[in-house]
């Protein structure tokens, strides 16, 4: 039945008035193509802020307008950046010995019969401790590309859906004398963080005295615009920004910003040496 019903379909489609070799043929007409194509655009929306000060009293309010996907891409845009930024992050240095690889296994172990065990032909086989390895890993790179305009629009989308649970502070780097970790967490109750939740600091400059005094806080991470990665913002419960970060996030994923050949530039040195300095700021 189904032969029969594929067999009249194509009988039907060649015999249309397309494929018939008649002389008179069926006037064309135009007719204009409708595709389905979406292209991926891209909204903003002004968020205000509350500006504190050192002692977790508001002084002023500021604002932060950040580019953004549509819901509907969205999702699939940060997960396409996060994904390249943990692959990227892979070295591929795995790596083991065939059979062919692995050293000895020149002579045949023991005659092939009268001796009442398996046959074997030599050292070096997987089926035995210290043979090759069947289907091992091998050193492979597994970095993957990603745009530099569609990594840049994660970002802000991410910054974006995180505006609810966002905080300016004034600059506190001069407040801190010298390295202290408890003055820094009664600062952190004084403007409203749970020393126990995931928070992130997002700063032009971290001072010395800060760093020290924040590095053993477990749940916290000190950026900066060279550090600045998807995966602490997503894994962040509050962000705390500064008014010199919040100018720096306007111009830099604004509404209002257009590409030029040093931030490009910039963004080329700052993915290596990203990883690096999130170490040595954790050490």
């Amino acid at each position: 039945m189904a032969a029969y019903a594929a067999t009249a379909n194509s009988l039907f489609f060649f015999s249309s008035s397309f494929f018939l070799s008649s002389p008179r043929q069926l006037p064309r007409k135009s007719v204009p193509l409708k595709t389905s194509r979406k292209y991926l655009s891209i909204t903003s929306e002004l968020a205000t802020l509350p500006v504190l000060s050192f002692t977790g009293e508001k002084i002023g309010e500021t604002y932060l307008d950040l580019k953004s996907a549509p819901p509907e891409t969205a999702r699939a845009v940060i997960h396409r950046a996060i994904l390249t930024d943990q692959q990227n992050k892979r070295r591929g240095t795995a790596s083991t010995l065939t059979r062919s690889e692995v050293k000895g296994g020149g002579r045949k172990p023991y005659p092939q019969k009268k001796t009442g065990r398996a046959r074997r032909g030599s050292m070096r086989t997987p089926l035995r401790t210290g043979g090759g390895v069947i289907f091992g890993p091998k050193p492979k790179d597994w970095s993957i590309k990603i745009n530099k305009k569609e990594k840049r629009l994660a970002i802000s989308t991410a910054l974006s859906s995180a505006l609810e649970s966002t905080i300016v502070v004034e600059d506190f780097g001069e407040n801190f004398e010298k390295p202290k970790t408890k003055e820094f967490i009664a600062a952190m109750k004084r403007w409203g963080l749970d020393p126990m939740e995931k928070s992130m600091f997002f700063m032009m400059e971290v001072p010395q005295n800060v760093m020290l005094s924040s590095r053993n806080i477990g749940t916290l991470s000190m950026l900066t615009p060279r550090t600045l990665n998807l995966f602490d913002i997503l894994n962040s419960d509050k962000l705390v920004l500064t008014p010199a970060a919040v100018d720096y996030l306007n111009g830099r994923y604004g509404v209002d910003y257009e590409d030029s050949e040093e931030d490009e530039e910039e963004e080329e040195d700052g993915e290596g040496t990203e990883a690096d300095e999130n170490t040595v700021a954790a050490q």
